[in-house]
């Protein structure tokens, strides 16, 4: 995924809009070392660590 989309993407699930390209690109410097580490493809990745932002943010929002 290009930095641009994730960004979208990032900003589309609550993510502040001043830090998305910066979580981008850091999204997608963990993904490449977890599909690297763990044997999963890099979109596989990414997808496992936006489920976990997802939820974090869910949470956060409710006040967990």
């Amino acid at each position: 995924m290009e930095r641009e989309a994730l960004s979208q993407a990032l900003t589309a699930l609550g993510c502040p809009a001043d830090k998305c390209g910066e979580m981008a690109d850091q999204l997608l410097k963990r993904a490449s070392q977890l599909a690297a580490e763990r044997g999963w493809t890099q979109d596989a990745a990414l997808v496992h660590l936006m489920k976990l932002m997802r939820e974090g943010w869910a949470a956060k929002e409710r006040g967990f």
